[in-house]
């Protein structure tokens, strides 16, 4: 009787609480440090649903464990509306195959609400080395296998994976160096601390104290046309976009979630936003709250089959 008592009451609330939302701040967790793309996204959107929803949005930067430590606060808060979470697919796509025990499943445990951003990641080297391209790097491994040490935001990050997959198709050598977020890896990049990186195409390319080699898109991006895919490069597996999106804890309302959705697909196309989209190189795609759901799914499998191939495990 009690179970069912609190089950009717569940049914009873879920309206009321989807007809006066949204009543108080939203806050948007990125599960990276400040500066970073993601950061960067979080914000721009979250100007933009302020002024939507009349409710003052914030950002809130939870960093750690490659992303999973924001992500698994998100999918433990209630599903009331208030705490989103920047997904991305380190946290959402990578994490369930590279990390041993993960303490959320990227699919059950969240109600995916709205794709934002699909943005090439790039292999970058500091400008001072003599380098000039992809084929110059791969020499250089191959001459001298502790030659390249390669930052990424963080172990398991997706930045991670593909450099371990690079190793692995190259038949090279390079030293991971994890970071904690973009931001403090790029700057040691720019800095000579470390020879180069894997980042998004915008961090790097924005910086002319690095030298882009190659870049994840299927096709040469626009901006940047003297910029050779992996692809053409002869490194087809190596064609993947960094994705972010905005996420909510599973058991989130219906109607807030179409909600969210609707004003995230106003965000994304508001003549404030749209110009600082495409200076990221995102490539515009808009997804149904279903069919993001299902794309999530596919990208935990897509990336368990290139986890197995790189090699790249976190106990």
């Amino acid at each position: 009787m009690h179970r069912r008592t609190l089950l009717a009451a569940s049914l009873l609330a879920t309206p009321a609480l989807a007809q006066s939302w949204p009543s108080r701040t939203i806050r948007i967790v990125v599960p990276f440090p400040p500066g970073g793309t993601t950061d960067f996204i979080a914000r721009l959107i979250a100007v933009r649903l302020s002024a939507t929803l009349g409710v003052s949005t914030v950002v809130e930067n939870r960093a750690g464990a490659g992303g999973t430590t924001g992500s698994d606060l998100v999918a433990k808060s209630p599903p009331d509306g208030t705490t989103l979470l920047v997904s991305n697919i380190a946290s959402q796509g990578v994490a369930p195959s590279v990390y041993r025990s993960l303490p959320y499943d990227s699919v059950r445990d969240f109600t995916h609400i709205a794709l934002i951003a699909e943005i090439p990641s790039v292999l970058a080297i500091n400008a001072q080395r003599p380098e000039q391209t992809l084929a110059d790097f791969i020499a250089t491994a191959r001459r001298d296998p502790n030659a390249w040490r390669i930052a990424s935001p963080g172990n398991g990050s997706s930045s991670h994976v593909k450099q371990e997959l690079f190793k692995r198709l190259a038949g090279i050598e390079m030293t991971h160096v994890p970071y904690r977020g973009s931001g403090p890896a790029l700057n040691d990049a720019v800095a000579g601390q470390i020879e180069g990186i894997i980042t998004t195409l915008v961090e790097a390319g924005r910086n002319d104290r690095l030298r882009l080699l190659a870049v994840t898109s299927a096709e040469r991006v626009p901006g940047w046309p003297d910029l050779p895919t992996f692809a053409e490069s002869g490194f087809p597996a190596l064609v993947a976009s960094t994705w972010f999106a905005i996420s909510g804890p599973a058991g989130l309302p219906a109607p807030i979630a179409d909600r969210l959705h609707a004003d995230i697909i106003l965000a994304l196309n508001h003549p404030d936003v749209v110009p600082r989209l495409i200076e990221t190189g995102s490539t515009p795609r808009q997804l149904s709250r279903a069919d993001f759901q299902a794309f999530v799914a596919s990208e935990v499998t897509r990336w368990g089959d290139v986890v197995r191939v790189s090699g790249a495990r976190i106990d």
